[in-house]
């Protein structure tokens, strides 16, 4: 359950990047880490008992508190960023990107609220502008490992395989105990055509989790690469795929 005042993000989204000639590469919902909702303003909170419903994750009520909230001090940053939370839990998209917009034209600069914002543009398809977003939250999270990751997925999403590869790194370096990090990882590699290091990456995921099933998948389909099975070809199709 989420605490009161620790958001976690709501997109556990898992990403496919796919090689033309069928090397599927398959990374499992892991785009997202825990969000704070703490705000870098010193004076910035918000209602207590408003957060308490979001922390219980009655997101019809916290989202009417909220609004209270507004209403009163409708320069409250950070009630803005909860209200956009709280909408984007209930699948209100749009509602939730203007919250997060609103909070950030308020003067919000926390790294949680640009990394939410980044995966909904991700989640929207819009991934320019997601690498947009991710590259502040990584500025303004550096120690962050998520920051790091997700910016990578955008860089993969793009094509942009060294940078993905570098922000990856960073990410495992940070926490080297990710294991959706790693086989995200092995897929840059593959996409390189880096085969051996995609190879070793993930036989490493599979001796750590043993019931990993993506990169199981993903040392299949290389193998099925390597013996000419499927012939390849250096362009790349971005998927997407989502968790069961």
């Amino acid at each position: 359950m989420r605490e009161a005042t620790h958001l976690k993000s709501h997109r556990g989204m898992g990403f496919a990047l796919v090689l033309i000639f069928g090397l599927s590469l398959l990374a499992q919902g892991s785009v997202a880490a825990a969000v704070g909702a703490s705000s870098s303003q010193d004076d910035e909170v918000c209602d207590p008992l408003a957060d308490y419903f979001l922390g219980m994750e009655d997101y019809p009520e916290a989202i009417r508190r909220h609004q209270l909230v507004i209403k009163d001090h409708p320069d409250n940053a950070l009630a803005h960023y909860h209200l956009g939370f709280s909408y984007g839990m209930l699948g209100r998209h749009q509602q939730e990107l203007g919250e997060y917009r609103n909070a950030i034209d308020l003067g919000l600069d926390d790294w949680q609220l640009f990394l939410n914002l980044g995966l909904l543009y991700l989640e929207a398809g819009n991934v320019h502008e997601a690498m947009q977003v991710l590259r502040l939250a990584t500025l303004l999270g550096p120690e962050q490992p998520e920051t790091h990751f997700n910016l990578g997925v955008a860089y993969q999403r793009l094509a942009m395989l060294p940078d993905a590869e570098q922000e990856i790194l960073v990410s495992l370096q940070i926490d080297p105990n990710q294991v959706d990090g790693r086989n995200t990882l092995g897929t840059i590699y593959a996409e390189e055509g880096k085969y051996s290091r995609a190879q070793d990456t993930w036989n490493e995921v599979v001796q750590a989790d043993p019931g990993y099933a993506p990169a199981r998948q993903n040392l299949v389909i290389l193998h099925q690469v390597e013996r000419g099975e499927i012939k390849g070809s250096e362009n790349i199709s971005n998927g997407l795929a989502h968790e069961p």
